[in-house]
């Protein structure tokens, strides 16, 4: 009866008990992002590289204004040039004759 259900477990999420929502969720996305990119170079480039690519721009706030992680950054970047050449490997692999020979 001490405060007629007015007590401070009726709303957890208030503003004084929840986190930053932009500093280190934007950051572990970028260096998420990043460490799938370079992996993508050596394995499975056509899964990783548009996850590093949706991770970076997550970790930019999908914006390209306003300031920008140099991780977010990098991610997009390696992103689009993993997926690059694992369409052309995947196109190089299809072509007609491949190993025939």
């Amino acid at each position: 009866m001490a405060g007629f259900g007015q007590g401070t477990r009726r709303y957890p999420r208030s503003r004084g008990r929840t986190g930053s929502r932009t500093g280190p969720d934007r950051a572990t996305l970028g260096i998420v992002g990043v460490i799938c990119a370079v992996a993508g170079f050596f394995v499975l480039g056509i899964i990783l590289g548009p996850v590093a690519m949706v991770c970076g721009w997550l970790a930019m706030g999908r914006a390209w204004t306003g300031t920008r992680s140099l991780p977010a950054l990098v991610a997009v970047v390696l992103g689009a040039i993993d997926t690059l050449l694992a369409i052309i490997w995947l196109a190089g692999a299809t072509t007609p004759g491949t190993g025939l020979f």
